[in-house]
């Protein structure tokens, strides 16, 4: 039977108070159950609803508030019209939903008091990530996105993102909630092949699998881990506190192109950058040149990075 690794959890004793996300899933409803069986008692369940299901969504969130008081865990609910906040912000569905939920988490964290949240994410979610990254060609940092430990910001929070179950497969997941007979809500959308990764899942992955005749995940499992603990040595190496500096161009000019693209992409996320795509941080490294006469490139959400007095600027 699986259980969450005591190694993820080591830094995390049972005695502080934490966020657990809770979509009502069955992914947060076997996380929510093996974190009440470790012994986290001060754990605030988060539910946020999308508003991307109609009653579904509003039934979703009441299965949640009702869970939460099974386990005598206090309780923190947010909701969005997703929808206008991505035809407003001119983004995908998806992208607005992660957005909303991640502030959503911030303001959570605020109110209790508490900069830690753990996640449901698991094996099959880091192989469809991995596979979603590879196609749209990002770079190693993308490729080991999802990691068990990693630190966001978050409009001036800055949250701990812990996700112990990223080394169980679905399948497994299946058998825990069969095995301790846990009611969760069955995500109707999951079935809907619009999505990107409703597709890598329910079409990509079997595809590869039929035509290699062997079981990728595995694999894809392990080069995704790979990169993710390899981006996190290479951030070590970084300076630690980038947040509202302007960065000197003539050093950056300096180091080798993989440097000046893990300094800039970790400094325009720092400024609250939404989006760093590598043309964006392409943008941005052309400034480096001070040949360039153009001294200036447009960020999303109207604002943009300049080059002045050898130094760059987000405005």
């Amino acid at each position: 039977m699986i259980w969450i690794q005591n190694k993820t959890l080591t830094e995390f004793p049972v005695t502080a108070r934490y966020l657990v996300g809770v979509s009502g899933g069955r992914d947060s409803a076997v996380l929510l159950h093996q974190l009440v069986e470790l012994d986290y008692k001060k754990l605030v369940v988060c539910h946020f609803n999308h508003g991307l299901r109609g009653r579904a969504s509003d039934t979703d969130a009441r299965f949640v508030e009702r869970l939460a008081a099974r386990y005598h865990l206090d309780l923190a609910t947010g909701s969005a019209n997703v929808r206008e906040l991505a035809a407003g912000n001119k983004i995908s569905v998806e992208t607005a939903a992660r957005q909303a939920r991640y502030e959503f988490f911030a303001q959570a964290a605020k109110r209790k008091q508490c900069r830690t949240i753990f996640l449901g994410h698991h094996a099959d979610d880091l192989v469809e990530t991995f596979l979603i990254n590879l196609f749209r060609g990002a770079g190693l940092s993308g490729l080991g996105s999802i990691r068990e430990v990693s630190v966001r910001q978050i409009d001036g929070v800055r949250l701990a993102v812990v996700r112990p179950l990223l080394n169980v497969w679905r399948n497994e997941i299946d058998k825990y909630l069969r095995a301790h007979r846990l009611k969760f809500r069955e995500d109707e959308s999951n079935c809907d092949l619009r999505p990107l990764r409703n597709r890598i899942r329910r079409r990509v992955i079997p595809y590869l699998e039929k035509t290699l005749g062997r079981n990728i995940r595995q694999n894809i499992w392990r080069t995704a881990t790979i990169a993710a603990e390899e981006e996190n040595f290479f951030e070590t190496l970084l300076p630690q506190n980038l947040g509202a500096t302007a960065l000197a161009v003539e050093p950056l000019c300096k180091t080798a192109p993989a440097v000046q693209r893990r300094m800039l992409r970790k400094w325009l996320q720092a400024a609250n950058v939404e989006e760093v795509s590598f043309d964006l941080i392409e943008r941005v490294r052309s400034l480096l040149d001070l040949a360039n006469r153009v001294a200036k490139t447009n960020l999303p959400k109207d604002r943009h990075v300049r080059r002045r007095s050898g130094k760059l600027f987000v405005q």
